[in-house]
């Protein structure tokens, strides 16, 4: 859906990182109005959110129709993702407050924060050492893991975000530590192949 609505933009001057940055604002203003914690908030957050992630995906599709890739807009775009989603877990955390986690909820936020950053930093820099072709999370069935964050939005609607942010805080933590598990791995691999 997203390379059929971008089409249209290919030869307009109309860059991939134009749709980035609406994409980082979109997702700035999904986070704040989640940290909310007001059912408006939910709603209208969950209405953004879908609208961010769809530019997640847009970006992309028009670097690549468009035969505008770079360096450079992939390193925006991938940075801007990892921010935004991470502000996502931070941004329910504080809005959750008022829900059964109570007092818990703001560091759960900021653990589910720091653990999305660390997976992300670590995946990097596994990829990097790993050479050309190596991904630390592959999708399946047409998938990728971020088709998932358009179930966020739908989440925030049902007032699913409270159990949602429980559930990600174990599950990004201990996604985290097998990435560091694997990378530490990989660097002693690294380091003994060069030891004569």
């Amino acid at each position: 859906m997203a390379r059929f609505m971008v089409r249209p933009l290919v030869g307009t001057g109309v860059r991939p990182n134009h749709i980035t940055t609406l994409r980082l604002l979109t997702g700035v203003v999904a986070c704040g109005l989640l940290a909310l914690g007001t059912r408006g908030g939910d709603i209208w957050g969950g209405i953004w959110w879908v609208v961010s992630a769809f530019l997640d995906r847009a970006d992309g599709e028009l670097a690549r129709i468009g035969n505008m890739q770079s360096r450079k807009g992939h390193l925006y775009d991938y940075y801007c993702d990892v921010l935004i989603n991470s502000l996502f877990f931070l941004g329910v955390g504080f809005g959750q407050r008022h829900s059964f986690l109570g007092e818990w909820s703001i560091p759960l936020g900021i653990i589910t924060f720091l653990a999305m950053i660390a997976c992300c930093w670590w995946s990097e820099v596994y990829e990097q050492i790993s050479g050309p072709g190596v991904r630390t999370f592959n999708g399946g069935f047409g998938f990728h893991l971020d088709d998932a964050l358009y179930l966020l939005g739908p989440f925030a609607w049902l007032g699913w975000l409270a159990p949602i942010l429980g559930l990600a805080s174990v599950c990004t933590s201990l996604m985290a530590l097998v990435i560091a598990v694997r990378l530490l791995m990989l660097m002693r691999r690294v380091r003994a192949a060069q030891t004569p």
